[in-house]
Parts: structure tokens; C-alpha cells; sequence
């Protein structure tokens, strides 16, 4: 089985080839394609695989290409993982909103509606090719925004298209670990748009837990999103969101972390990452040491701003070893060998979420099997998530709308309407901002 990874140079590569290494049972992934468009991230990327499959019986053979036609062809999965603009366009993403006193964070207000209006016009170009030269292919997409580009892709692949995310299912898995249950048999009930959602419940042996943990205070401060959000407000809440939306619930004081930080995030990692290629491209240098120790130090630094803000502390030990891919694997399994199982994915509605229509990508628990997945019907949202959500969906189809006519007046729509930017004359200066950094934004007129 052939699996093509989008974005094949990049950081997170070797976590997916990881668990491919883990497969042994028949029907597995033989041939892995890279294909990014910077050959020397290819080159640094396929040299840490290389001495990850050191001693591995019949691990999956690695090729890397910068041609994506040669990536596409004859594919089984697709798994994108693009950014558009690199880490310079993240720091820039961020460095434009801040400077307008609004947040430029890569999935979520300012920031994340200029990632959208760079990454659909290739989101949607990827899904042609794939249903040119790969017609049979899942593509599953970890690109950000996760939803939106989803669902942009959704437009031409319908149902072959997934979207992944680990964010649900580390936040499973706490509330899980702290109610002392086993995460694998847990059922979390678990609703929203990507980065925007919450856990409703969380059924261990036919019970829900959650009940149980929203009552006990100092279980419910024990763990991330505890610490994070504050115990009063999540029992306020009646549920816990997932880490993403504590840039809508603590606003000002995620923007005033963020402003006075000796860097942004997308800043830190961009020269975190460039030390790292720059190392690897020493051919004595020990290029799967220098991802781990570099892989580590990222992991730790995650939300660090927003921890502090709420004076949550250093991660657990336990919430660093990532998880999307571990999803990823989970989820090809399935469709390929028809290995029935539960995951929270980045599907079409389908009437799921009466409040949304058919065609808008939500994020839910969906049983997988060789047809692909399938939302689980899920109870109706409280009002105040229900507009969030709404508003949120809303803003989405705006950037699709601008990305697909190229109108600047939708565009400047597209951020006025979000809920994190609070002027339209804001919005006129962040498209001003955004088009002035970003070549890929020239379509705008």
C-alpha cells in the first residue's frame, strides 16, 4: 500500500513513519512518498526515517520527489500536511494581527483566516490532481485549518477526505487518565468545529464520568485544561473545551501574553527549526537525536504563553509524546482493512448538527470502516456554543468565498465577522497588512 505524505520535509514527518514502523499486519503501508517543495528539508527529513528504520524488518521503503504529480500518482492515502508560506508566513500571521492589538495565532481569529486565504487555493489545487491522478485515494488532511481546508477539499473529493486533529484526543485522553479509566475503552462524547469544541461526556463502562470529575474540584484542577481554564469557569461551563478555546474565553489576556512575549510562537519555531535543518544537513551529524531533542523542546513550549496567563504551569510528562499520528495510522487501518473503529475526525456534517448544513465540515466521534467515516448523532449544543460554532462556520465560508472569487471586499468580510476581531476598519487594515507580507494573497483584488 502506498501512502504519499504532502509537506514530506516537514517536522512532524517522522511521528506518522513512527507508527507506520509499528504495522506489521498484512494490507500495511510498503511505500512511503514524500514530496515537499524545499529539496533540502526532503533531503534532512528522509535522513531521520532512515535511522528510525535502522533494524527494522521490511520497513517501509521512503522515497522523496519535489514533483507533485510523481507524489500523487497511483497513491492509496494521501496524507497532507502542507503550510503554506512556511514558518516565516506563521510569524508574519502573527506579527500583522498583533500590531492591530488582535490575535494572529495560526488556526484561530486573525491568524488563522490569513493561513486559510494562502492554504485553500493549494488545498483545492491538491484535491483536482488527486481525483486526476489518484481517483481511489484518501486524502487525509492535517494541514491547518484543519476544517476549513477539510472542508474546501471536501468540495471536489466529497467523503474521501478526512481531517485529523490530536487536540480531541489528547484532551480524551486526560480526562480519561485523571477519572482512572483506560482512554481506549473510554466513549467521548465530543462536538464542535476544529479547535472549537467540547467534551460533553465521557462514557467509561456505560457511565459518564464527567458528572463525577465537574464535581470534584481538586480533580478537576489536577489536570491541563483544569489549569488552564480555571476550575469555576469549567463548571459553569458544564463541560470541558477543548485547549483551543481558551483564546475565545481569555481573549485579551491571550493577546497581551502573546504582544509582550520575547517571541511569537510561529517566530520560536522557525528558528527552532532552522537550527535543526542546519544541523542535519552536517552528514556526520545525528539526524534522529537532533529531531528528538529538537521535537521535545517544542512539545514543552506548547500554549506556553496561555499557561502562564493562567498560571497552569509546565505540560505533564505525559502530554508530550503527540498523537495525530497515532490517529492517522488508526484511521487507514480501518478504511483499509475494514478494522471498525470510533475517532474523532474532521467529517461533512450530514445532519449531524442541526444548526449547521450538509456540506460543513464539523469535528465528531465517527465510527471508520472500508466505506469510510460516519458521524454518530450527537445531542444539540448549548446556545452560547451553538453561536460560537455558528459564527465561526460563517467566517469560514467567507474565506472559502474570497479564496474561490478572489474578492478583496469578501476577504476584509471574512475577518470583520470573526468574533476576535472587533472592528470592520481593523479588518480593512489586516487584509492591508496580510496582502503586503504574503505573495500568495496577491489573487485578493
Amino acid at each position: 500500500m502506498k501512502l504519499t505524505i504532502l509537506g514530506g520535509g516537514g517536522f512532524r514527518v517522522p511521528l506518522v513513519y513512527g507508527a507506520l514502523l509499528t504495522d506489521r499486519a498484512e494490507g500495511r503501508v510498503t511505500e512511503v512518498v514524500l514530496h515537499d517543495l524545499d529539496a533540502g528539508r526532503l533531503s534532512a527529513v528522509a535522513r531521520v526515517l532512515a535511522e528510525q528504520a535502522a533494524g527494522v524488518p521490511d520497513a517501509p521503503t521512503v522515497t522523496a520527489t519535489t514533483d507533485l504529480d510523481d507524489a500523487l500518482r497511483g497513491a492509496d492515502f494521501v496524507f497532507s500536511a502542507i503550510r503554506v508560506g512556511g514558518l516565516e508566513g506563521r510569524a508574519d500571521d502573527e506579527r500583522v494581527a498583533l500590531a492591530e492589538g488582535v490575535l494572529g495565532q495560526e488556526t484561530v481569529g486573525a491568524g488563522g483566516i490569513a493561513y486559510g486565504l494562502r492554504t485553500v487555493p493549494v488545498a483545492v489545487d491538491i484535491a483536482r490532481r488527486v481525483v486526476r491522478l489518484a481517483p481511489d485515494a484518501w486524502v487525509i488532511n492535517f494541514t491547518n485549518p484543519a476544517g476549513l481546508v477539510t472542508e474546501a477539499m471536501s468540495r471536489h473529493l466529497g467523503d474521501r477526505v478526512i481531517g485529523i486533529c490530536d487536540s480531541p484526543v489528547g484532551l480524551g485522553r486526560r480526562i480519561a487518565r485523571v477519572l482512572g479509566g483506560n482512554p481506549k475503552e473510554a466513549w467521548i462524547d465530543y462536538v464542535g468545529l476544529n479547535h472549537l469544541g467540547w467534551v460533553r461526556g465521557l462514557h467509561i463502562a456505560g457511565r459518564d464520568e464527567l458528572p463525577r470529575l465537574l464535581a470534584d474540584p481538586d480533580l478537576l484542577g489536577s489536570f491541563e485544561e483544569g489549569k488552564l481554564f480555571g476550575v469555576d469557569w469549567l463548571q459553569s461551563l458544564g463541560a470541558i473545551p477543548n485547549e483551543y478555546l481558551h483564546y475565545y474565553y481569555f481573549n485579551r489576556e491571550a493577546v497581551r501574553a502573546y504582544q509582550q512575549a520575547e517571541k511569537t510562537r510561529g517566530a520560536f519555531l522557525r528558528d527552532q527549526q532552522a537550527r535543526f535543518y542546519a544541523e542535519v544537513r552536517d552528514p556526520g551529524a545525528k539526524a534522529l537525536a537532533a529531531w528528538d531533542r529538537t521535537r521535545a523542546e517544542r512539545e514543552a513550549t506548547y500554549m506556553a504563553e496561555n499557561r502562564e496567563t493562567a498560571g497552569a504551569g509546565e505540560r505533564d510528562a505525559d502530554d508530550l509524546s503527540g498523537g495525530y499520528e497515532k490517529v492517522a495510522l488508526a484511521l487507514m487501518r480501518a478504511i483499509a482493512r475494514d478494522e471498525r473503529t470510533t475517532l474523532i475526525l474532521n467529517v461533512r456534517n450530514r445532519g449531524t448538527l442541526a444548526v449547521l448544513d450538509g456540506e460543513a465540515v464539523i469535528e465528531v466521534p465517527c465510527l471508520v470502516d472500508a466505506n469510510g467515516a460516519h458521524p454518530v448523532a450527537v445531542a444539540p449544543l448549548p446556545d452560547h456554543a451553538t453561536g460560537l460554532v455558528c459564527s465561526v462556520k460563517a467566517v469560514e465560508r467567507e474565506v472559502l468565498a474570497a479564496a474561490e472569487s478572489g474578492s478583496r471586499t469578501t476577504a476584509v468580510k471574512a475577518f470583520a465577522l470573526h468574533p476576535l476581531v472587533d472592528s470592520v476598519n481593523v479588518a480593512r487594515r489586516l487584509v492591508e497588512g496580510y496582502t503586503e507580507v504574503h505573495p500568495g494573497l496577491a489573487y485578493l483584488k
